[in-house]
């Protein structure tokens, strides 16, 4: 509508009817072509962009595009240009088939976004003399009695010619003839036919048979020709032709009549008698074979009844010419047309078709935004054609019809929210006014977008794992997950080691899969160099901007029994495991020969030494405690028993594939006064030696013996000591594995403490001076530190 059109219908000045026609007429305009058939693909019809007042540099960024409606696509758009062009040939005959009009068009919509605006545009496809007439027979035969009237018309077979106008069929020639010409009559559809006309009274006797030839010829430039053959028996005598009682007989039939119901039962008599009085009818040359396929007629009593379903939508109306023919000796004829207006039901249901649609769309769209573009249609008529659309009222979507009732728009009417719902499965319903109504669906699944506004989450907060010792370099070892309540990229999370948080040390020997999480170790550990640590990694989307959360990881070492045992006693100076001992002969049973000290740097029963007497001269002679390596004379020495004993012992851990190491410790037995210059000699020996032991060695004995005496020194006082300011209780016994711990509880002062060592035998008690340990307490998560066969217990039983 223009501006001034606009104002004056403000002004109240200009009939409103003229200011709705105005709105309605560009909303409607329609924009018409014309093209002959048959054109070269690719040929231009015309520039679109310029007839509709398009700039052509918008046509991409606007998705323009042509959609013909209810045919094939045999337009297209050439969005560089804007030019309407030939996508395939286009054949009038076959796209308009029907000769009812001489028009022929095709209907086509032309839709652009951004916003979007829909035009209506009729491209009519003109005729070309591109068909020759023909006949549906190309040979007639007519019997024709000696005894009719000159002047009395015969049907003949008429020619078709696919073409429409002028370029259909226009005359007929008949060759020469005495005794025929004939007549031309044009159809209601503008068809010409050629009547064989009795000019001159047959002889029999002169000339039975009359061959002719009948020549259709169209109008086109240049026109085309077809011909056919007529054969002419004259026959004798039968002078009465059947009548009807009627020349035209009009009757309505609903769609979807069931087959074999009755449509029309005619009637012809004829006044001869006997066999010439005797009528058969039937179809005449005329009636299409169409029409013969859908309705039967019976040839005895006239009735015609209906042969195959009827569609209106297929053909609205039939016609036919029934000649109803007498049995004579010459058999004469009369004829009748026959119309069948077919009378429409409500049989299609609406047709939804989607035009224009986007999606997936962020939750946060204005209202009012359109989604999609909804073209509806019913190939029935009047109120039966009509159709309306709805949707669910529950959807934060609605549907805005156009003004023809064609098309609806599909817009929001609420906000979106994609953390409620992440996609809407839209069913629009259209439903048309017929008395039975029919309804049909269309489901449009909406995605919405989401914004970024969700920061990925871990499973867990902090991650606690566990990794034995002496793992393989570069495997996965533990991984952690982080999920992200955003969809799409906005929910693809990244994992990255944070190396500049405390402990970035550590993380110069961890890699982790940016992936899926998992965490491998460059290198393998050692429990006995490292037993815990802790590092932070961070999740992060891939959003834009990227969001980002993180956790810390504890890590565990966990110990292995790779270290075996290490005799610190004895040791001599070649560095082999391996002792000279002498004792005097009148020792008693139970003198204690010496000890034999190890170490395992494990922990735990890893860490666990057992000692066992592998080999000795005399198994009467000594004993050797299993848990602390003394040996001991288990009788008296006589002056029978030989004066150098040889003891092998073996020293194994407990872990689950044992490991040990074996020392040697030669007995001597010497007089009681040699035995005392044997240890002068051997301690000046000693001294001379002791440039050859190691520093490392001597610290260790050291420290090794002043643990001991202090641990006897301890239990000692805590036994003995019945001092009322420091005194101590034993309180209980733990066994807690069942047969290789056990513990005591005493109190000092205000405070209670636990002692924690290896089960002895039955009635012994804890020794000091053993090796380190580890207890494992039963929710296998904390352990106390235990060193030298005791331990002070820390974290789960400090209460005690």
């Amino acid at each position: 509508m223009t501006e001034p059109v606009k104002r004056l219908c403000r002004t109240g000045y200009v009939f409103p009817f003229l200011c709705l026609f105005a709105t309605w007429s560009v909303v409607l305009s329609v924009t018409h072509y014309s093209v002959p058939e048959e054109m070269e693909e690719g040929s231009v019809v015309a520039n679109l962009a310029a007839d509709l007042g398009l700039e052509v540099k918008t046509l991409k960024s606007r998705r323009m595009r042509v959609d013909v409606v209810a045919n094939k696509k045999y337009l297209g758009i050439n969005k560089d240009t804007g030019e309407l062009y030939i996508l395939e040939r286009v054949d009038r005959e076959f796209l308009c088939p029907s000769k009812t009009t001489s028009h022929c068009f095709l209907k086509l919509d032309a839709t652009i976004e951004n916003p979007i605006r829909m035009f209506n545009i009729e491209v009519e496809v003109t005729d070309i003399n591109d068909n020759a007439p023909h006949f549906r027979r190309g040979t007639m035969h007519l019997d024709i009695s000696e005894s009719s009237p000159v002047g009395e018309r015969f049907s003949l077979n008429n020619a078709a010619d696919p073409d429409v106008g002028t370029n259909s069929v226009k005359n007929y020639h008949l060759s020469a003839s005495d005794n025929f010409a004939i007549e031309i009559q044009t159809g209601r559809d503008g068809t010409k036919f050629a009547d064989l006309v009795l000019k001159k009274a047959l002889d029999r006797e002169q000339q039975a048979v009359h061959n002719l030839i009948l020549t259709a010829v169209d109008g086109g430039v240049p026109t085309r020709t077809g011909t056919a053959s007529i054969i002419v028996r004259v026959l004798d005598v039968n002078d009465n032709a059947p009548s009807f009682d009627k020349d035209q007989y009009v009757v309505d039939v609903m769609e979807n009549s069931p087959i074999g119901s009755l449509v029309i039962k005619l009637n012809a008599t004829d006044l001869d008698e006997g066999s010439n009085s005797d009528i058969s009818y039937s179809y005449s040359l005329y009636t299409s074979e169409r029409t013969q396929m859908m309705f039967n007629l019976n040839p005895e009593n006239g009735e015609i009844r209906v042969k195959e379903m009827i569609n209106y939508e297929d053909l609205k109306l039939y016609e036919m010419e029934v000649i109803a023919s007498d049995k004579g000796p010459t058999s004469l004829s009369g004829q009748c047309r026959v119309t069948i207006q077919v009378t429409d039901m409500n049989d299609n249901h609406p047709e939804i078709s989607i035009k224009s649609f986007q999606s997936p769309v962020k939750e946060n769209v204005a209202t009012d935004t359109v989604i999609a573009v909804v073209s509806v249609s019913d190939k029935d008529s009047g109120d039966n054609g009509q159709v309306v659309c709805s949707l669910s009222d529950s959807l934060p979507f609605d549907l805005k019809p156009s003004p023809d009732g064609q098309s609806y728009s599909l817009i929001t009417k609420d906000y979106l929210d994609k953390e409620m719902s992440h996609m809407y499965n839209i069913t629009i319903t259209a439903k048309d006014l017929g008395s039975a109504s029919l309804s049909s669906t269309k489901l449009i699944q909406v995605d919405v977008l989401d914004v970024n506004d969700n920061s990925p989450l871990f499973t867990e907060s902090p991650y606690t794992f566990y990794v034995p010792e002496n793992n393989k370099a570069g495997l996965s070892i533990f991984s952690v997950t982080a999920t992200d309540a955003d969809g799409g990229e906005n929910a693809v999370v990244s994992y990255f080691l944070n190396r500049k948080s405390t402990g970035s040390s550590v993380t110069s020997f961890l890699n982790i899969n940016e992936a899926n999480g998992e965490i491998s170790a460059l290198k393998s550990f050692d429990f006995e160099t490292l037993k815990t640590f802790q590092f932070q990694v961070v999740a992060t989307d891939s959003g834009t901007p990227s969001l980002s959360s993180n956790v810390t990881v504890n890590v565990f070492i966990l110990d292995q029994n790779d270290n075996a045992p290490v005799i610190l006693y004895p040791l001599s100076s070649n560095g082999s495991a391996e002792g000279v001992e002498e004792i005097p002969r009148n020792v008693n049973a139970g003198h204690l020969v010496t000890k034999v000290r190890a170490y395992d740097a494990d922990i735990g029963y890893n860490g666990w030494l057992l000692f066992s007497l592998q080999e000795v001269t005399d198994h009467s002679l000594f004993g050797l405690d299993r848990y602390t390596g003394q040996i001991r004379t288990l009788r008296s020495f006589t002056e029978t028993d030989e004066a150098e004993h040889k003891l092998v012992i073996l020293v194994k851990d407990n872990g689950n594939v044992s490991l040990s190491a074996t020392a040697t410790v030669i007995v001597k037995l010497v007089e009681p006064k040699e035995a005392f210059a044997a240890s002068d000699v051997k301690s000046a020996a000693n001294d001379d030696e002791g440039n050859d032991v190691t520093f490392y060695l001597m610290i260790t004995l050291g420290a090794v013996s002043v643990l001991f005496i202090i641990s006897i020194i301890v239990l000692i006082a805590m036994q003995c000591s019945k001092s009322t300011d420091y005194t101590s209780k034993y309180l209980q016994e733990t066994n807690y594995d069942g047969t290789l711990c056990h513990s005591i509880q005493y109190r000092s002062g205000d405070k209670r403490y636990m002692l924690v060592g290896p089960r002895m035998s039955i009635g012994s008690t804890i020794v000091p001076g053993s090796h380190a340990n580890t207890l494992v307490l039963p929710d296998r998560r904390k352990a106390c530190e235990v060193r030298h066969d005791f331990c002070l217990c820390l974290s789960r039983y400090q209460s005690y």
